[in-house]
């Protein structure tokens, strides 16, 4: 697939001298759905308002099918944005603000029609036509600023954050939807989130951001199963990260003790973050373990339990369909594939 939209060395400083984004680089591909993650303040929004042009780089260049669009101001540019606050006219019903954007281009009336026609029945809202935009739930406000921004065949939309006001189980519902139109009209989606498992449920590439920098640039499994850094593996689902150091390739020593891992090219005894995912850990007899704790606290999270465990040296975090209670020493064990070994963070890796 082709990049549609490039972005290169992008620097964003604001007026008082904060650096928002520190010379990022990004290819996003025609037809992808790209999900940009991380925490508040990590820079995500305001690379969305770049490629849409609402904010001008103070340096670095965006490009649009090959083609550096910096100059070219936000309606001119082959995109359209859907807010968190979805921004629909509550003066005008749902058609109307279906069709605003073409009234404003021109079009002739029966292609006007076509096309509103055609969205209402995408986003399913067929025979809300005439609704009253403040008679709608959120959720259908929700498919009318959807159905609004494709209405003018962008050939990118952006989104940002357009879950966010709504509750847990329409979410879930949405991420399908929205996943499932992306699909169906070949679109290119940008989208933007802090929520973690919504980045993973619904993108073709995630984006992990933090600090003005990106972390890490992966598919879901990628970004989940191996992590560049502590950063990055403590933001994708929960991890237990320890201090460690590499004596050799294929060696890793924490806590005390020495374990076989599967990674190597690091130093000789160089300091490392070693990260072990909750659910790779094995409760075993503690008589047979290396590393032993005692369980501090239990909660039954459906599916299986969580426990902090106290290992003098580090407390662990251990997801298991076996329950252990309280106060019980036990021991913990991990093959060597479940041990990841990762350079020290630094904002700018």
């Amino acid at each position: 697939m082709e990049n549609i939209v490039s972005l290169k060395n992008i620097v964003v400083d604001f007026e008082d001298g904060e650096r928002i984004l520190k010379n990022i680089s990004l290819d996003i591909k025609d037809k992808e759905f790209v999900t940009l993650l991380g925490p508040s303040g990590c820079g995500k929004t305001t690379t969305l308002r770049i490629i849409a042009g609402f904010l001008n780089p103070t340096s670095g260049d965006v490009l649009f099918e090959g083609k550096r669009i910096n100059d070219l101001p936000p309606h001119k540019r082959n995109v359209n944005t859907v807010f968190q606050r979805y921004a629909l006219f509550p003066h005008l019903n749902v058609y109307e603000n279906i069709a605003f954007g073409l009234r404003v281009k021109k079009l002739p009336e029966k292609e006007i029609v076509k096309r509103v026609v055609e969205m209402l029945e995408l986003v399913n809202l067929m025979g809300f036509e005439k609704r009253s935009i403040n008679r709608l739930s959120g959720g259908q406000q929700q498919r009318v600023a959807i159905a609004r921004a494709l209405v003018n065949h962008p050939k990118v939309l952006l989104l940002d954050e357009p879950l966010g006001a709504l509750d847990l189980k329409l979410r879930k519902e949405m991420q399908t939807e929205l996943r499932k139109i992306q699909q169906a009209l070949e679109l290119t989606f940008v989208y933007v989130t802090h929520d973690q498992e919504e980045a993973l449920t619904m993108s073709d590439t995630v984006v992990v951001m933090n600090n003005g920098y990106i972390q890490q640039i992966g598919s879901p499994t990628d970004i989940y199963n191996e992590p560049v850094n502590a950063f990055v593996a403590d933001f994708i689902g929960e991890s237990n990260i320890i201090n460690g150091c590499m004596p050799e390739d294929c060696v890793v020593e924490f806590t005390g003790k020495r374990f076989a891992c599967v990674d190597k090219g690091f130093s000789p005894n160089e300091t490392v973050d070693v990260v072990i995912r909750p659910e790779d850990i094995k409760i075993i007899p503690a008589e047979n373990a290396k590393i032993t704790g005692i369980v501090e606290s239990v909660v039954f999270k459906g599916v299986h339990y969580e426990m902090i465990v106290d290992g003098v040296d580090h407390k662990w975090m251990i997801h298991s369909t076996k329950y252990e209670p309280v106060g019980t020493m036990i021991g913990m064990a991990f093959d060597p594939d479940d041990i990841h070994i990762m350079k020290k963070s630094t904002d700018s890796e």
